[in-house]
């Protein structure tokens, strides 16, 4: 993670020329998305949300004998060994939070993080009339890939939307 390790130096000298960093990661891009031109004095918290990874539901005390292959079993995304590993124990949130810290100028304790097993809010933006926007998706990595390439464009995609009338519950 570029923006975790050397986010400090990045974003300053980013700034500095005058260039944008656009967000492959889903929660990342859900917040560029969702801030929009708004007014970065307005925000009051970002919310980024977890899957729970397939050991959200087990107890504590059961942590301790998970073997790896369970940890592998991730109950929402299709992704590699390393990032599910990261995933199920919760360690690419703490990245994700670092991240979002360095790409969207805010203090960390104004990163949240919630618990949404469906994985199709992506993130959210809390403004100080605690009013929230998200942003919502399927759990599929290549949209928000094809919205940093494509980038102010929103071109169609060739894979499946999200229909809420599908998802009992959000």
């Amino acid at each position: 993670e570029t923006i975790v390790c050397a986010g400090a130096m990045i974003v300053p000298l980013a700034a500095k020329h005058e260039v944008g960093i656009r967000p492959v990661d889903s929660e990342h891009s859900a917040i560029w998305q969702a801030l929009g031109t708004a007014d970065h004095r307005d925000l009051n918290r970002l919310i980024l949300t977890a899957s729970g990874g397939p050991f959200r539901d087990t107890p504590a005390r059961e942590l301790p004998y998970v073997s790896p292959g369970q940890a592998l079993a991730h109950p929402t995304w299709s992704m590699g060994g390393k990032i599910t590993i990261d995933s199920a124990t919760l360690m690419n949130k703490g990245l994700e939070v670092i991240e979002a810290h360095w790409l969207f100028n805010m203090p960390f304790d104004k990163i949240d993080v919630v618990v949404h097993p469906l994985s199709v809010i992506h993130s959210l933006i809390e403004f100080a009339d605690c009013s929230q926007v998200a942003q919502l998706g399927l759990p599929d990595m290549r949209l928000p890939i094809q919205y940093a390439l494509t980038w102010p464009n929103h071109l169609p995609a060739p894979f499946e939307r999200l229909s809420l009338s599908d998802v009992s519950t959000l």
